[in-house]
Order: C-alpha cells, then structure tokens, then sequence
C-alpha cells in the first residue's frame, strides 16, 4: 500500500525552532511507520486448495472469540462463504483423519469452516469448527498445544440431533461444557458434562442431569381414558417405561394408539401419538398429513410387533426406532361400589 507523502520545504523548518524540528521529525517518522505496518498487515491465506500452508495460517484462519464463549444448534443455519472453506487436504495435514471418520465414515471427506478460536495465554489454543456434508453437520473443538500442534479432538453434537437442543459453552476458566435438553411430556429434561483439558486430552470431571429422576416417575397416558371396545384395543407392555396403548378411533377401520419407549438407560427415547388406519385384518398404520413418519402395527395372538417403515426421526432420537414386540395385558376390571342401604 502506497501512503501520498510531502515532506515539509526549507521554509516549513526555518519558521520552526530547531527542538521542535527534531520532535516533528520524529513524529512523522513514527506516522509512516505505523502507516506502513497498517497497510502490510497479514492477510488471511485462501486453505480451499490442496497446496501445503503454516500451521500458522491455519490457525489465523479462525477468528479470535472472548470467554465466556457459547454455541448452540444454529450454528449449522449460518451459510458459510466459499472463502471460509478449509479443504480436507489442508485440514489433514495438521489434524489426523480418524478424527473426522469416527462421526462420517471412511469415504466421506466434509467441508471444514472454521467457527472460532481460543488461545489459553501460553498454553493451549482451543479451535472450533464445523464439519459438513449434505447429509449432517458436526461441531467441533479441536486442541493445539504451545507448539501448535495437534494434540486432541472432541466432538460436542450433530445437526441430526431432533428435538434436543444443545448449548456448548467454555468460560474464563477453560472449562468446557456440554449440555443436552429435550422435552418429555411436557418436562423440560437436560443433562450436562464439564469437561478440562489436561495432559492431551479432554477429562470429564462432572456430569449433571434429571433424567435419571424423571425416569423413575409414571409416564403420562393420554389417551388412557378413551373408550376401548374396539377388538385391538387394550395396552401392550415390555415394562412400565416402553408401551404401546390402542384405543377406538373414530369408525371400525381406525384405532387412537399411543407409543412410549425409553431405552438404552433413557439415552434413547421416543413418543407417537395419533390416528392409526386399519389396512389388512391385522395391521394397521400410523401415518398424518405433513408427517413423514410411517408406523405398522401387527396384531396377533395378544401381541403387537410394532415397526418403523419411514421416518420417524421428528418423534424420536437419532439412534432409535419404533420397533419391538409388545404383549397385551390383562384388563383389571373395577370392582362394582356396594350401595349401602
């Protein structure tokens, strides 16, 4: 960058004391100094090629963030610039490539944007990032020693999380948390790991949570007082927590079911409630309008074998289906009020 500079004539510096002349030479001199460190100050190098860089333009590619720092799910509704890109050959020559194929396979290469970054004074420098394909995103933070080298990854949640909501925070302290909420009948329910970094890696040092004290409370029925005189109608049960409930719709050829299940200790959960359509003597099928699920119920000899043939995602977690083996239980009937005359 070329800064217009006029030097002061002979006569600018005659009609100026000779002290003050030195001053406000100096002081120019000090001006174009920093004119010139100003219009040569380090530009961001493009990392979208597959050509080698510095470690240290990878790591200027991040913009500085302020602790206390949080993230939530909408990072992945930014559009990312083609400009911000980090190619995966840029990306794996710092950060090795078992880090990315752990949450997307061997085959897939995802687009790397970089997020934010954290420089923990002399020590650490703590990077997050997005990585990304059509099908999912995941967010990121990645550690680099004082050396700037790698040292450890961890990834903190995935766009296909439905119904949770995730809030990644680190403080002032370093300490990086990690929470999930999500929304069971109506009670808000979260659970929280605190993580530092020590020695390379990520160490839990805390876990908070009220879903284990929410799964000891009854689940809420709500169609448990519907009429059920219908042939299929009644509750089928694993256990009190997974169970499927049928109850009269509004003609023959319709059912009212609702389904709750909760497994792998409550970290996968999922509820279904609607109108079912009965579409052969024996099976009937969940499915609504603007809903892609699709659920088919098989009745026979007292048990329903629930299984998912579309979608269901919108009603579940990520890693669970409705599907199963479900008995029918006894209906308890109430003892008739002896009238006393």
């Amino acid at each position: 960058m070329i800064f217009p500079f006029i030097a002061p004539n002979d006569y600018f510096y005659r009609r100026m004391k000779p002290h003050t002349i030195l001053i406000t030479k100096k002081f120019l001199l000090l001006f174009v100094i920093t004119a010139l460190l100003v219009g040569c100050k380090h530009k961001k190098v493009s990392l979208s090629g597959n050509s080698k860089v510095d470690v240290t333009d990878f790591l200027e590619s991040f913009d500085d963030i302020k602790l206390p720092y949080q993230v939530t799910d909408s990072v992945f509704n930014n559009d990312e610039p083609d400009s911000a890109l980090i190619s995966y050959k840029v990306f794996t020559q710092f950060i090795p490539d078992s880090v990315m194929r752990k949450m997307f396979g061997k085959s897939v290469l995802p687009h790397i944007y970089p997020v934010g970054k954290v420089k923990a004074g002399k020590n650490e420098t703590y990077l997050f990032l997005k990585a990304a394909t059509k099908a999912k995103e995941w967010l990121y933070v990645i550690c680099f020693d004082n050396t700037d080298k790698f040292k450890t990854a961890k990834p903190l949640f995935s766009s296909a999380a439905n119904d949770v909501n995730n809030i990644v925070s680190l403080d002032n302290k370093y300490i990086l948390s990690i929470r999930r909420e999500h929304k069971t009948n109506g009670e808000l329910l979260f659970k929280k790991d605190t993580y530092v970094y020590n020695d390379g890696a990520f160490m839990m040092i805390l876990t908070e949570s009220n879903e284990v004290a929410s799964k000891n409370k009854a689940v809420l029925n709500p169609v448990d007082t519907l009429q059920h005189k219908h042939k299929f109608s009644g509750d089928y049960y694993q256990d009190k927590l997974n169970f499927i409930s049928v109850r009269d719709g509004k003609d023959a050829s319709h059912i009212i079911i609702f389904v709750h299940f909760e497994k792998n200790n409550g970290d996968c959960k999922g509820e279904l409630k609607g109108d079912a359509k009965i579409i052969s003597p024996f099976v009937a099928q969940y499915s609504s309008s603007g809903d892609p699920c699709l659920v088919n119920f098989t009745f026979n000899d007292n048990k329903i074998v629930m299984k998912e043939l579309e979608g269901c995602g919108n009603h579940r977690d990520i890693k669970c289906f409705f599907e199963g083996v479900y008995t029918k239980q006894k209906e308890v009937k109430k003892k008739p009020v002896k009238k006393h005359h």
